[in-house]
């Protein structure tokens, strides 16, 4: 059997149950309360977002890894990969600059029985765009976007704060599905009214 990305020990981190669960994603259409119209137009983005942050930053985009590794996977994200409750997997966390500063959070993740029979070189980026690698293969297909109030808990301290928005998209290309989650963090909506 393949071992990719490598096999590493799983962290001791304990994480509640209550964290495990994450958060609950709706249609961006079922939001209650709905967005904002301009929350809205980046929730629904259905091109590349490091398109759209390197137009938002003048050509100023960064990606900063912050995390990555395997884990056990939160109860809604197995949901999401149809995997069963508790299952494995391959998570990367990283921030999206642009200008300098950080305008998203992002957090991928994929099964290791995913990655095993249709290997995928999430542990191979380092500071380059998961985004870019999704869109420029055309095996990939997106799969309709959710997006929820994302929970502060599962934010890194840095940026901690409730109520701030989260969508997500699952990626499949035959068997693999890669599920990409991000947060716009309040710079960008400075930066996005700004530009208006």
């Amino acid at each position: 059997m393949l071992d990719w990305p490598p096999r590493l020990p799983l962290p001791t981190v304990i994480v509640p149950h209550s964290v495990s669960a994450g958060p609950t994603w709706l249609a961006t259409d079922r939001l209650h309360p709905a967005p904002s119209a301009r929350e809205l137009d980046w929730l629904n983005e259905q091109g590349s977002l490091t398109r759209r942050l390197t137009a938002l930053g003048a050509g100023r985009f960064a990606v900063e890894p912050l995390c990555e590794g395997w884990q056990l996977l939160r109860d809604d994200e197995c949901a999401a990969l149809g995997a069963p409750s508790g299952s494995e997997g391959w998570a990367r966390e990283v921030y999206l600059h642009g200008a300098g500063q950080p305008w998203v959070f992002a957090r991928s993740v994929a099964t290791r029985v995913a990655l095993e029979r249709e290997p995928f070189a999430l542990a191979a980026l380092g500071n380059r765009s998961l985004g870019h690698l999704l869109f420029s293969d055309p095996a990939f297909a997106r799969e309709p976007i959710e997006a929820c109030r994302y929970p502060a808990e599962l934010l890194p301290v840095a940026v901690r704060e409730a109520g701030l928005w989260g969508r997500r998209s699952l990626f499949r290309r035959a068997g693999l599905g890669v599920l990409v989650a991000e947060v716009f963090l309040p710079a960008l909506w400075r930066a996005d009214a700004a530009r208006r």
